[in-house]
């Protein structure tokens, strides 16, 4: 980044967005890549085997074994799948997260460094991913549960004294509905920023979790602009996809033979969903480079970020360095406070009097 940072409005985030995804398009791509491909190469393969076990229903007497089988093997899958993809995910933020955050100080990432830059830290990684889901999607998954729960208990109840209580219950998971989706998305606009923040200040889950909250105060609804624009692209891409597969597949010679009728749409089936995939790997990246921009955006309105910056490039700073295992930077922290908790410890007892007689005097 030659220009010195300055606070950007929503237009200016996004054309930033498209400038850096366009000079890094293939490695912001293949960071998102791999876990889209891992994904892709389980569904594959599960629909593979299920459209196998498909064929076997046509034989009598076995539609009870196949049924079984289909059941045991869809389990396995979930058992299997759901660790590799919670993982992948994670693992896949913290890369992207890496990269962008190279990127915006114009230095150059490959694919394999910012994998390798993140790897060390893996399983904090994948502690936020999973802290973060249960956050946003757990505990309104758990809520809806027991209000459903609660409801149908309560019209049994009421339906054994003789009352009719099917409008109220009716009513009450409406209300529950609304606002678990309204908590859904304020909670998923106040953590946006916890994977920027903990992979660039190399703080820990919870930390990062706290520190997004406070950094995205005054930013949310820029970046629920954001999602919607974002998903606005998902969805014409995808159709776009969808209408490219099925005009193809109407004009290969011989789709249209009764015989092969059947085995067509299995193949357009599949290819819809690859294309889904396809797209999943195009857009992500898009979140990835634009929340790290509003995370630096926000740092820069709220802790003058950009001050720092030039006071760096000036040489009259030192760059602040990280911070030792278990201890935070907090945002009022001048240089020398991030400078002093970075000294491993014991270190200023091993060096002598001096070193404590210079830590007194700073």
């Amino acid at each position: 980044m030659n220009e010195a940072p300055r606070p950007l409005n929503l237009g200016e985030i996004l054309d930033r967005t498209i400038s850096l995804y366009r000079s890094r398009f293939l490695v912001f791509l293949g960071i998102s890549a791999i876990p889209t491909g891992v994904i892709l190469v389980v569904a594959s393969g599960a629909f593979l085997f299920l459209a196998w076990l498909g064929s076997r229903f046509k034989i009598p007497n076995s539609q009870v074994e196949v049924g079984l089988t289909a059941g045991i093997f869809v389990a396995a899958v979930v058992a299997l799948a759901l660790p590799v993809f919670v993982g992948a995910t994670a693992l896949a933020s913290a890369a992207m997260t890496q990269a962008v955050n190279r990127a915006y100080f114009d230095e150059k990432i490959t694919i394999r460094a910012a994998y390798k830059a993140i790897w060390k830290r893996g399983w904090r990684y994948v502690g936020l991913y999973l802290l973060q889901a249960v956050i946003v999607w757990g505990v309104p998954i758990a809520v809806w549960t027991g209000s459903v729960m609660l409801s149908a208990a309560i019209a049994v109840l009421a339906r054994g004294a003789g009352l009719y209580a099917l409008p109220f219950t009716g009513l009450f998971i409406v209300l529950v509905a609304i606002g678990l989706m309204a908590y859904t998305v304020w909670m998923l606009l106040r953590l946006s920023l916890a994977f920027p923040a903990g992979v660039i200040e190399q703080i820990g889950a919870w930390t990062a979790l706290k520190r997004s909250s406070a950094l995205s105060k005054g930013t949310r609804w820029r970046v629920l602009a954001l999602y919607m624009l974002t998903v606005a692209l998902t969805w014409i891409l995808s159709v776009g996809l969808a209408m490219i597969v099925t005009v193809a597949m109407m004009v290969i010679p011989g789709t249209r033979n009764a015989q092969q009728e059947q085995t067509m749409g299995m193949i357009v089936l599949f290819v819809y969903y690859a294309s889904g995939f396809v797209v999943q790997a195009l857009t992500k990246p898009v979140y990835g480079i634009a929340l790290v921009l509003f995370y630096y955006d926000q740092r820069i309105r709220k802790e003058g970020f950009d001050i720092e910056w030039l006071m760096q490039r000036a040489g009259l700073m030192p760059p602040a360095p990280a911070p030792r295992e278990g201890l935070v930077p907090e945002p009022w922290m001048t240089p020398l406070d991030h400078a002093a908790i970075a000294i491993p410890s014991g270190a200023l007892e091993a060096a002598g009097p001096e070193a404590g007689a210079t830590k007194e005097t700073t």
